[in-house]
């Protein structure tokens, strides 16, 4: 059969084709380069019903403090009354000159990159172990979890009353004729970041390997058994299949412990409190807004610190999604134009 008319410099609504028996059949096509009609007003209505509330939830908890803190970076406020002594940039370049900041900013990178070299092979390993098959499976599995659900509170809490200097850890090292190992866990400079990363580790290590199973859940078995088959050992499969392709889960995990990370402040603050911390090591940007904000009755120089913490969490998640997460996101995509 054939075309007859092919001519037109329009697109034509209907083909005419001549079918084997003579007879000539219309075939209608749908008309090319006119736009979609719009969603109308009833569709508009609808998603503003539906996206509205969110939104100004949005609005009020996240972008209004955000503005909020901007504004009265630039005041030496008291928290109460409005604000009227004006400073202009002077908060933030006490920040960036006072050493105390650096500090917490320097201890701050150094969770960040411990976070990720004790959590990431620790959550690993446990994840592929728990991924096999064995008895007791989804006890371990609650078992690892349960720190995670735990308040931050009573962690901090417990954790400060087992390792202070006449706590549970020394007096089982003395029971055990182990007295030379006791140390303070707590105030000593040289080990108490190093006590804060322990408990770190052991309170959120459950969340990263809860993550972990469920990216592997995600990778066929086939692969594993058709490269056993080829004699690829076990852990040339983890190595050349199962990371590989737990690549996505793994990066997801690090962004969210990096800003974790930046964020940190329950713990220490109730561990170590505004003071201890500082002296034994363990300060934080969190910790240094509230004890030279709130607790110095300088609420613009604090808030100047919430803006500051903002920009540096912000830079690094825009950065780590440019350079770490770009090609997850864009194999995600399933339109548009993809560079």
């Amino acid at each position: 059969m054939h075309v007859r008319d092919t001519s037109t410099t329009e697109p034509p609504a209907s083909v005419e084709v001549a079918g084997h028996g003579g007879g000539d059949v219309t075939t209608s096509l749908p008309p090319v380069g006119r736009r979609p009609k719009g969603i109308g007003w009833a569709g508009r209505i609808e998603i503003a019903l539906l996206v509205g509330p969110a939104l100004l939830v949005f609005l009020g908890f996240v972008i209004f403090p955000v503005v909020a803190a901007a504004y009265y970076g630039f005041f030496n406020w008291k928290g109460y009354g409005a604000p009227t002594d004006f400073v202009g940039f002077d908060n933030y370049l006490i920040i960036l000159q006072d050493r105390n900041f650096h500090e917490a900013l320097g201890h701050n990178a150094f969770i960040v990159v411990a976070s990720l070299v004790l959590q990431g092979p620790v959550a690993l390993i446990l994840a592929l172990l728990l991924n096999r098959r064995m008895r007791g499976q989804s006890i371990i599995r609650v078992l690892i979890f349960v720190p995670y659900v735990i308040a931050e509170v009573v962690v901090g809490v417990g954790w400060s009353l087992m390792l202070q200097q006449q706590g549970a850890l020394n007096g089982l090292l003395a029971n055990l004729g182990l007295s030379s190992l006791e140390q303070d866990w707590l105030a000593n400079p040289s080990l108490a970041i190093w006590t804060l990363m322990v408990i770190i580790t052991w309170k959120y290590v459950g969340f990263a390997v809860i993550l972990f199973l469920a990216g592997l859940q995600g990778i066929p078995e086939e692969l594993s058994e058709a490269a056993a088959i080829d004699g690829a050992s076990y852990w040339q499969i983890q190595w050349r299949i199962t990371l590989p392709l737990l690549g996505p889960t793994l990066r997801i995990w690090a962004f969210l412990s990096i800003i974790g990370s930046l964020q940190l402040f329950d713990l220490v603050y109730i561990i170590w409190g505004q003071y201890v911390a500082s002296t034994a090591g363990t300060s934080t940007m969190a910790t240094y807004m509230v004890s030279e904000g709130r607790n110095a009755g300088n609420y613009g120089y604090g808030n100047a610190v919430a803006v500051v913490i903002f920009v540096i969490s912000l830079v690094v998640a825009l950065i780590y999604q440019r350079f770490v997460l770009r090609r997850d996101t864009q194999g995600a995509l399933t339109g548009g134009k993809r560079r």
